[in-house]
């Protein structure tokens, strides 16, 4: 005969504990939070702009322009909210995303229509 209820496990190693990283999530700043992210997007946006090792095999340039656009709205969104210090580098960051997402166009984007060009404005070497 088996019992109908379900048996409530404990976590184990392989299946987390939610509460527990809702509580450590919680604990986490919000320029932390905003900044890690930041630099996720950058990291993607970079494999697929063809800059990390092996370039060329993860190449894909809509992807990359999705990844930046994000990254700008995210930048210049949160830029006030995570001061100068934490937003300059990724201001700079996101710059040179979007300058070599320029060079490895075949048809380069009109000035101002480049990726998050919309929310930073023509970007120029």
């Amino acid at each position: 005969m088996s019992d109908a209820s379900p048996q409530h496990e404990s976590p184990s190693a392989d299946r987390p504990d939610f509460d527990e990283l809702t509580r450590d999530i919680a604990d986490v700043p919000a320029v932390e939070v905003i900044t890690t992210v930041a630099v996720h997007l950058m990291s993607a946006a970079a494999v697929n702009l063809g800059l990390a090792e092996d370039g060329d095999q993860h190449k894909d340039l809509d992807e990359a322009r999705k990844l930046i656009t994000a990254l700008a709205g995210l930048v210049t969104a949160g830029a006030t909210e995570i001061g100068s210090y934490h937003a300059a580098p990724l201001r700079d960051g996101l710059k040179s995303l979007q300058l070599a997402f320029r060079e490895e166009s075949v048809i380069p984007d009109a000035p101002g229509e480049g990726p998050g060009e919309k929310f930073t404005g023509p970007v120029h070497g």
